[in-house]
């Protein structure tokens, strides 16, 4: 195979999880071979303020982050680009694949620089069976094999642990699960990507990609009582549809954005990859150096956020207008994330289940709207709800704000902190014929259970008054 054909297909492929049953493995080997020839590791942890450039020279945000990350003064959509990263994520869904890859594959024993991979048990904690218990087991192994210090075993999602811990504005971040798009919303650049690219990232410390192009969503005016974030989310997959956002980057701009906490940020940010999108956006402002400062560890690089404002009105591919005061709440029907229709006209159909949490919304916001909902009432005797902090932060939070009691009290069954019922893979299963109304991300056939069950996305308020009810229910019907 020739190297023009590889790189070739590596291009159309990179990011898809279809990309390791097109690749054999004669060409990861070439893969990794070259990638040993024109990579070459970092050398320090978080880019300085003298690195980053002063100029932004027309880029998008993203194009400006991937422009310092690639040692270049600019870069353009479409462009293949060899850029150095920050960190990199896996967790117990794709860790093991990832080190027999840069074993067994790349022939390589040591990861280029520990102190950057951060590797988070959340899928399914504590372990259900034999097997899971075997790769959590696995997976510590490898970590005191490698000297990896951000060993995360209990601490929550993925996602949210990287939020409270590690991400930061201008980093280049790529992780081995969808939604590691979700960090844009704290301004930097962040992908999902699959176990092969990600291994050879442990091996170098650096990736290619292609410069994606910009699509920014100018959203106005603000939400309306018992609108949420999540309604912003599945609006725009409605209007785009499932592809409409690939290989691209969503950008959220215009002066709606103000009026939403970096936590909705990111619940939008993070559903962004049901439409598709390879990146997300938001350009860092006060809520996000706020934000750093209530997280315990403040964001002082101040040129680099005004670098990264300058670069509001740049090119880009297309704006899409978004009037937040005109939404409603939305459900995504099965079996598709884009099959989004009004509460309205679903409202008062027969749920079994409701889950609040996930990495899409089980922050603290999150467990406050629902107990507030809750406070003095009790589920619907039909209904089992399914309470997940996303974090053992959010779960110690919720403890001293005495949520925790409200949803116990009100019979909900409150989990550990991880991905519990959105994986699907435990807490929470489904029964054939069973519907569920969840706060996740996904509600594909068989996602939480039995594949001719059904599930619906919701917002954090509906879930819960559609809990109470025992159907799909409008919050202002249970207040």
């Amino acid at each position: 195979m020739s190297l023009f054909h590889l790189i070739h297909l590596i291009q159309c492929n990179h990011g898809s999880e279809t990309n390791q049953q097109i690749l054999n493995n004669e060409e990861l080997i070439f893969r990794a071979i070259l990638s040993q020839i024109i990579i070459h590791p970092l050398k320090n942890f978080f880019l300085s303020e003298k690195t980053m450039a002063n100029t932004t020279n027309g880029m998008t945000a993203t194009e400006y982050i991937i422009a310092q990350h690639a040692k270049r003064d600019r870069v353009k959509p479409g462009e293949i680009v060899n850029v150095s990263v920050d960190l990199c994520m896996s967790n117990d869904a794709t860790t093991l694949l990832t080190e027999k890859i840069i074993k067994e594959q790349m022939k390589t024993q040591k990861l280029w620089d520990p102190d950057r991979v951060i590797i988070i048990v959340d899928h399914q904690v504590p372990a259900d069976s034999v097997d899971t218990s075997i790769v959590q087991q696995q997976m510590a192994l490898f970590v005191d094999e490698q000297g990896i210090k951000n060993f995360h075993t209990t601490d929550g999602v993925c996602h949210q642990v990287m939020l409270e811990k590690y991400v930061y504005p201008g980093a280049l971040i790529l992780g081995a699960d969808s939604h590691t798009c979700s960090y844009g919303s704290i301004g930097s650049v962040s992908s999902g990507i699959g176990s092969t690219d990600l291994a050879a990232i442990w091996a170098s410390g650096e990736t290619w990609l292609k410069v994606p192009e910009t699509i920014r969503f100018i959203l106005n005016g603000t939400l309306q009582p018992d609108v949420s974030a999540k309604d912003v989310a599945l609006h725009i997959i409605n209007l785009v549809r499932a592809n409409g956002l690939t290989y691209k980057t969503m950008e959220l701009a215009g002066p709606g954005v103000t009026s939403l906490t970096v936590p909705q940020r990111f619940t939008i940010c993070n559903m962004a990859v049901e439409a598709g999108a390879k990146s997300t956006m938001v350009i860092p402002d006060q809520s996000v150096i706020e934000f750093f400062e209530t997280l315990g560890r403040p964001f002082i690089n101040v040129s680099l956020i005004e670098n990264l404002q300058k670069t509001q009105h740049s090119p880009c591919h297309s704006e899409i207008q978004i009037h937040l005061n005109e939404l409603t709440p939305q459900i995504a029907c099965p079996h598709y994330v884009d099959n989004v229709r009004p509460l309205s006209e679903v409202q008062g159909l027969k749920m079994d289940q409701a889950f609040l949490g996930s990495c899409t919304n089980g922050r603290i916001e999150d467990l406050r709207e629902g107990a507030h909902l809750l406070k003095g009432k009790r589920i619907a005797s039909n209904m089992k709800l399914l309470v997940t902090p996303a974090s053992l932060r959010v779960y110690k939070q919720a403890l001293d704000e005495n949520l925790i009691p409200i949803f116990l009290d009100a019979g909900a069954i409150v989990n550990h902190p991880g991905c519990s019922t959105c994986w699907g893979a435990h807490q929470g299963i489904l029964a054939p014929g069973q519907r569920m109304v969840t706060t996740g991300n996904r509600n594909f056939k068989g996602r939480a259970g039995s594949p001719d069950s059904e599930i619906y996305l919701a917002s954090p308020s509906v879930v819960v008054a559609s809990a109470i009810k025992g159907e799909l229910t409008h919050p202002k019907e249970v207040r």
